[in-house]
């Protein structure tokens, strides 16, 4: 009858839904009366379990290991028999084999476990599995088991793998942090939470669990309410009950303190999954070493394993085939449910099977594009959410803010990334400007603070090996006891000529540590008038550099040389091995006192060929400290950064800039037993460098290969140096052109600190870097090499685009350097003179014309090498260029030499007339001679030395002489005759011609 309600309906519904909210309080669920596949244990270790599914029926296929994530269980790939992941590839000829690492709070050790046992176990599992079936292995892996998958090939280098398939794992973590969190906020608090919670709290399964409901709480609630309401019918209930028990109790486990804190340093924080130089075990590792084929899964609604970061493996491994697959689904969808049972284990059997030569390629697959789709917001678009089913009001609000926000962000990145450096630079520049004369700043003091805020983390990496900063600031303690031991004290003038390696850098640290002066010692025949000038007596040196060492020095001691060395030499007076004196059984007198430096303490003394002679140039604690702290404001340097410190520590770049920006930076030092195109670009990835260290033209060999092995997808942003010719950086920036260029200058004594960080203008050295000293260019007769005066007696400053000598201003009256001068441009002034002269262009930038006694002084006028030098550099087919000076002051020619690139067949004079058309006639050189090549220095400086002593070129079809009119014709015998320079030779070359060697 119409309007009574059924009861008997109703009463069956009441009367089920206690019946089945019953079972699921007594049973945690319903009874589907599935069981689990079937799997026999094939080796079982202290961090595994090794499951190969259907051990009654093999079926002799291809071998595949699905790696789970940590906190889920290694069912996730048996949730349900009919789309559960073992038993679709079984069906399609996969063997199908599972790594279950068990739940750690159940295991022996378990919640010490950290994340290089994972990789590590997988790396043994694959021997395993390649040893048993014969052939090589796919992985698989879901979410962070993809990124373990990812791991382990990359830490085997590929070999053994024959593919790896992932879902939903994350590369490029900070390219889209899950729920659209922001990475400049997620970051530093990742760095909180590793270093001081997780390294001392664990994740019980229950709280994992919690934590993925929470990522989604409104589908969460509503998937409850869900369950409850059909709690009547069972029918319709049954066919997810087995994914809803997984889900809500079955499928998490616990997640160790370690392995979370590993993950979040290394991957969260410095973002290494990208860059490159990973540690797992000692070992460095990098993605780009992977060149199995890939083939990644995506979620369009995948709020964890964003679409951004997913592809970020296009980036991270350049040497590979990458393919995708989108699904519109979440992050457990994609391995579990009807859409991956339909379409995710199909596609990933077929993918394996063309691998294996049995198919074709899958259609639902693509090759993952060269730029992946910018990412906005939370990286899920609205419509993604909406077509994935989570359109009810409060989710899709929650999505459009998101895409809200998100906007609104773009227009403050600008004003955010601003507010990063201040934050980051601000401290630096503070504690430099807060420097006095009784300050105590040292390197060893600097190494120290780091070692205690840093501790465990990696600081040197070399040949493949990583020292922690407690490492190495142990080391430097024990050389400075062994220092102790061989009488070395403090104040004390010690030599170094040791290979940038770390025994180097250390020792270095070490005589910092100590409070003696240090003297970095360059291959040179000129050793004896070094260490004369420097008054030293004792040299510490490596094996390699020992004999150069011994025939001039008091005392060498010989420190580091790797594992396989032996010192014959070594008496135990003259020649003493540092590394048999047992650093434990040395008294340390009470004189001694850790990093006693003082600002105004000399610190390190360097050596510079100005005015044609070999001259000292004292640095002091406080010079030293200006150069590292400005250049690592300038170059923003952080924990986060891996610095290729390629430059000589001789050269006052590598001391001052390199080695002391990264000190002050906390970066990660990596160092290279040599320079060339396949060190390079092989250490570039598995170290993940971030910033390279240059002098001169040491990039030359490097960026001109054309075999390069280096892609435009690679970690590094940033190139640091001094010396580097404009032509050269053009290349450079050609050929990264992610990377920026920062050239710095320093005076050889650090008074006057410039630095072009826009790199806009190729060429120019820039502008003063903060709280350095400040800069003037004072006007300058280059003739008679004296300053021009103002009608006050003052010296004039220099008007802009006037060549002039550049002075840095003094603030610290006990600073040891060169030439000081008073009451220059007013009364009571104070500046140090610094050799070089310059012009100032109108917005202030500087750019180097010559050196005061390198000018050219012909009958024309002064003619400056830097300009032509910056001219023909920056032809197409130049490699390298030197000016030197022939004749008498006066009547002086200009004699350019360049060497063509390898891959040119010659130079014509027409293009070489064309590369210096921006030079006026008077100031071109005279004559231009080509030569198949030019030497350089130990710091990869040209050298015109050998050049020079020829005088003038002999008359040839490389050589050519400028005419009246500016244009330049082949240099004969006549033109010699009719000219006049038959005379004109080395003999005659100006005595105060600047050595550039």
């Amino acid at each position: 009858m119409v309007g009574i309600p059924n009861v008997g309906r109703a009463l069956d519904r009441v009367v089920a839904t206690a019946q089945n909210g019953l079972e699921v309080i007594r049973m945690g669920g319903l009874d589907t009366g599935t069981r689990p596949t079937a799997f026999r244990v094939e080796e079982t270790a202290p961090m595994y379990r090794l499951r190969r599914y259907f051990p009654d029926d093999l079926n002799g296929g291809p071998p595949v290991l699905l790696i789970p994530p940590m906190m889920v269980s290694a069912n996730v790939y048996d949730v349900t028999p009919h789309n559960g992941a073992v038993s679709i590839l079984h069906g399609q000829g996969i063997d199908p084999w599972v790594v279950d690492f068990g739940s750690p709070d159940q295991e022996a050790g378990g919640m010490e476990r950290t994340l290089a046992d994972h990789i590590v176990a997988i790396d043994q599992i694959i021997d395993l599995m390649h040893e048993e079936t014969g052939r090589d292995v796919h992985l698989v892996g879901y979410s962070q088991g993809g990124m373990f998958a990812y791991q382990a090939a990359a830490y085997r280098r590929s070999q053994q793998i024959a593919s790896l398939t992932t879902f939903g794992s994350p590369v490029d973590v900070l390219a889209a942090l899950p729920l659209g969190l922001p990475a400049n906020i997620m970051a530093p608090l990742a760095e909180v939470f590793a270093d001081n919670v997780f390294n001392r709290l664990n994740i019980p399964g229950w709280l994992a669990r919690t934590g993925f409901q929470l990522l989604d709480p409104v589908k969460a609630a509503r998937s409850r309410i869900d369950f409850l309401r059909q709690l009547h019918d069972r029918d319709a209930l049954l066919p997810r009950e087995d994914q809803r028990r997984f889900l809500e109790a079955d499928g998490w486990v616990a997640w160790s303190g370690p392995a979370i804190a590993e993950l979040l340093r290394q991957f969260v924080v410095h973002n290494r999954m990208v860059s490159g130089g990973f540690v797992i075990r000692d070992h460095l590792v990098t993605l780009a070493e992977i060149t199995c084929p890939v083939l990644a899964f995506v979620g369009g609604a995948d709020d964890i394993g964003q679409p951004a970061a997913v592809r970020g493996i296009k980036r991270a491994a350049p040497r590979a085939e990458v393919y995708e697959t989108m699904l519109p689904v979440g992050h457990f969808g994609l391995v579990v449910g009807s859409v991956s049972g339909a379409q995710s284990w199909p596609t990933t059997a077929r993918w394996i099977q063309w691998h294996e030569g049995n198919g074709d390629m899958p259609e639902a697959i693509a090759p993952m594009a060269e730029t992946p789709q910018q990412n906005t917001g939370s990286g899920v678009s609205l419509a993604s959410r909406v077509t994935h089913g989570i359109g009810a009001v409060a989710d899709a609000g929650a999505g459009v803010s998101r895409e809200m926000v998100a906007a609104a962000g773009s227009f403050r990145r600008t004003s955010q990334a601003v507010l990063r450096e201040s934050v980051r630079t601000l401290p630096r520049l503070m504690r430099l400007g807060q420097i006095q004369p009784g300050t105590r700043i040292s390197l060893g003091k600097l190494m120290s603070e780091n070692a205690e805020r840093a501790g465990r983390r990696e600081l040197f990496l070399f040949e493949d090996r990583v020292l922690s900063h407690t490492e190495v600031n142990t080391r430097i303690d024990n050389v400075v006891r062994g220092l102790i031991q061989c009488g070395v004290r403090p104040g004390e003038h010690v030599g170094v000529m040791m290979e940038t390696r770390p025994s180097a850098l250390v020792a270095i640290a070490a005589l910092s540590r100590l409070g003696a002066v240090v003297v970095p010692l360059p291959p040179s025949s000129d050793l004896a008038t070094m260490l004369r000038l420097a008054d030293v007596l004792v040299v510490v040196a490596d094996p390699v550099s020992l004999d150069e060492c011994v025939p001039h020095a008091e005392r060498v001691l010989v420190l580091g040389g790797g594992d396989a060395r032996a010192i014959p030499q070594a008496d135990g007076d003259k020649v003493i091995d540092m590394e048999q004196i047992d650093p434990d059984r040395v008294e340390v007198p009470s004189w001694y006192r850790s990093d006693p430096g003082l600002a105004s303490d000399l610190a390190f003394i360097l050596f510079t060929g100005a005015d044609g002679a070999l001259q000292k140039w004292p640095i002091s604690n406080h010079r030293w400290a200006m150069s590292a702290f400005g250049a690592a404001s300038a170059a923003s340097l952080t924990d986060n950064d891996t610095v290729y410190c390629l430059t000589p520590l001789h050269h006052a770049s590598g001391l001052l800039t390199t080695l002391g920006a990264t000190v002050v930076g906390g970066s990660r030092i990596a160092l290279s037993s040599g320079i060339g195109p396949e060190s390079f670009a092989r250490e570039v990835y598995r170290y993940g460098i971030t910033v390279v260290s240059y002098t001169w033209t040491m990039m030359r060999d490097i960026v001109r290969d054309t075999d390069l092995a280096i892609t435009d997808h690679n970690p590094i942003r940033l190139f640091i140096g001094s010396g580097m010719p404009a032509g050269l950086w053009d290349d450079v920036v050609e050929r990264f052109p992610d990377a920026g260029v920062i050239e710095f200058y320093a005076t050889a004594d650090g008074a006057a600190i410039l630095a072009n960080i826009s790199g806009g203008k190729v060429g120019s050295v820039g502008r003063p870097l903060p709280e350095t000293n400040r800069v003037r260019v004072a006007a300058w007769d280059v003739v008679e090499e004296r300053f021009l005066l103002d009608p006050r007696g003052f010296v004039r400053e220099a008007h802009v685009d006037e060549v002039g000598l550049l002075l840095a201003q003094t603030r610290q009256r006990n600073e040891t350097g060169a030439t000081v001068l008073r009451d220059v441009f007013g009364r009571h002034d104070r500046w140090e003179t610094s050799g070089q002269l310059v012009r100032r262009d109108v917005d202030g930038d500087h750019w180097l014309v010559a050196g005061v006694h390198s000018v050219i002084k012909s009958a024309e006028g002064p003619v400056y090498p830097q300009p032509i030098i910056t001219a023909l550099s920056r032809h197409p087919d130049v490699d390298q260029v030197v000016v030197y000076p022939v004749g008498i002051p006066g009547s002086q020619l200009a004699v350019a030499v360049v060497s063509p690139r390898r891959t040119t067949h010659a130079l014509t004079v027409s293009s070489l007339r064309v590369a210096l058309a921006g030079l006026s006639a008077a100031e071109r050189p005279h004559i231009v001679w080509a030569v198949d090549d030019i030497p350089v220095s130990h710091s990869y400086r040209p050298l015109p030395g050998s050049f020079r002593a020829q005088g003038l070129p002999k008359p040839s079809a490389r050589v050519w002489y400028r005419d009246d009119t500016g244009r330049y014709r082949r240099l004969t015998r006549t033109v010699l005759a009719e000219k006049e320079w038959e005379m004109a030779s080395a003999d005659t070359v100006a005595p105060n011609a600047a050595r550039t060697s």
